[in-house]
């Protein structure tokens, strides 16, 4: 997903378009990984000093509600990163060390369960959590 599709998305939902919204999107596009909301608030204070934690937490909870981010969840702690295509199925391998991810282009459920009989799946999380070639480097 890109700046503008996310931004649509709220229009279209009756959401106000503020550049603290802009910038927030922007963050994740110029990152490309997954984000706390601490890590967030850092970035955002470089233009907002008086921002606040909750007014982040906010926005990336209305984000989430949206599908503009997808979230998980390690250390027990929420990230969050721009959703991919609404249109693919996929999962993630994702580096714990610097939080960029990598997509899977295959489902493992289809090979767990293929179609249950007399249940209809309407979600699921895959993840695979380890270190990308970069960090193992360094």
């Amino acid at each position: 997903m890109d700046t503008s599709t996310a931004l649509q998305m709220l229009k279209k939902k009756g959401y106000k378009y503020t550049g603290k919204r802009e910038q927030m999107v922007h963050i994740f596009e110029r990152e490309g990984r997954y984000l706390s909301a601490k890590e967030m608030l850092e970035y955002m204070q470089q233009e907002y000093p008086g921002l606040s934690f909750d007014t982040v937490y906010r926005n990336l909870s209305l984000f989430e509600q949206f599908g503009i981010v997808e979230v998980t969840d390690w250390s027990g702690e929420k990230k969050y990163r721009l959703a991919c295509s609404p249109n693919s199925h996929h999962h993630h391998l994702i580096c714990t060390d610097c939080g960029r991810t990598t997509a899977i282009d295959l489902c493992p459920m289809n090979a767990i369960l293929g179609e249950p009989k007399d249940f209809q799946i309407t979600g699921h999380k895959f993840e695979i959590y380890g270190h990308c070639g970069e960090c193992m480097k360094s």
